[in-house]
C-alpha cells in the first residue's frame, strides 16, 4: 500500500443545498472545513472556489434555488467534487469564441484549477464533477512531515490493536484511528504523571505547538 502504513481511509462526504447565492458561503466553509479534517487544508482554496463556481453554474443555467447536492471523496490521489442537480436538459460547457477567448467564467477557472473535469448525465440527474491533485501517492496517504512521521511510527511501535484483538486487519476507519491515537496520548500523560509531571501543563504545551505549525490558509 502506498502512503501511511496503517491507510486511514477518508470516508466520502456531501450534503444537500438549494442552488442560491446565499449559499455559496456555507458550501466553501463546509469544505474547507472537510479538507482540514483530511489533512488536505493545503488545497482548501482550489477546491472551495471550484465548489463555489460548479454551484454557482447551477444557479445560473438550472435556476434560483434548484435542490442541489455537493459530495466530496477521495479518487485515488486526486479530490473529487460532485455538485449534482435534477436538471438533464443544460449540460456545462466551456465555449471558446471567435476570437480565442474562452467564456463562462466558472468552467474556464476550474478548467484553471483542476486536473480533469466533466459531467455525468443520468436518469433524473447529472453530476458536474471535478477532481484536484493532492499530492498524495493513494487516497489513504497522508501529507508528510517529521511530526507525523514520528507519530506513525510510534503508533507502529505501540501497535494500533493492542486493546483491540478482535478489530479488522484491513485499512482503518478514522475512528479507529482516533481511539489509537489518544489511548497513545493518555499513556503519555500516565508517564509523565508517574513521573511527577504535569499533565494538563503538558497537554496546553502540546495544543500551543500544535497550532503554531499547522500551515497558513488563506
Amino acid at each position: 500500500m502506498d502512503g501511511c502504513r496503517f491507510g486511514v481511509v477518508r470516508k466520502a462526504w456531501e450534503m444537500p443545498f438549494l442552488a442560491e447565492p446565499a449559499e455559496l458561503a456555507g458550501l466553501r466553509h463546509a469544505v474547507r472545513s472537510r479538507l482540514g479534517h483530511w489533512g488536505l487544508a493545503g488545497i482548501g482554496p482550489e477546491a472551495q472556489l471550484c465548489t463555489s463556481e460548479l454551484a454557482a453554474n447551477v444557479i445560473k443555467h438550472v435556476g434560483c434555488g434548484t435542490p442541489a447536492r455537493l459530495a466530496v471523496s477521495m479518487s485515488g490521489s486526486r479530490l473529487r467534487i460532485e455538485v449534482s442537480d435534477p436538471d438533464t436538459g443544460s449540460l456545462p460547457v466551456l465555449v471558446t469564441r471567435a476570437d480565442g477567448e474562452e467564456h463562462g467564467r466558472g468552467l474556464v477557472l476550474v478548467d484553471a484549477l483542476a486536473d480533469r473535469w466533466g459531467v455525468v448525465l443520468r436518469a433524473d440527474s447529472k453530476i458536474a464533477w471535478c477532481e484536484l491533485a493532492t499530492g498524495l501517492r493513494s487516497s489513504v496517504d497522508h501529507v508528510d512531515g517529521p511530526q507525523v512521521a514520528r507519530a506513525e511510527a510510534l503508533l507502529g511501535l505501540l501497535g494500533l490493536s493492542v486493546r483491540d484483538k478482535d478489530a479488522h486487519q484491513g485499512p482503518l476507519t478514522v475512528a479507529h484511528a482516533e481511539e489509537a491515537a489518544i489511548d497513545v496520548i493518555a499513556d503519555l500523560l500516565h508517564w509523565l504523571r508517574a513521573h511527577g509531571c504535569d499533565p494538563d501543563g503538558a497537554l496546553d504545551r502540546a495544543q500551543a505547538h500544535f497550532e503554531a505549525e499547522l500551515p497558513e490558509v488563506a
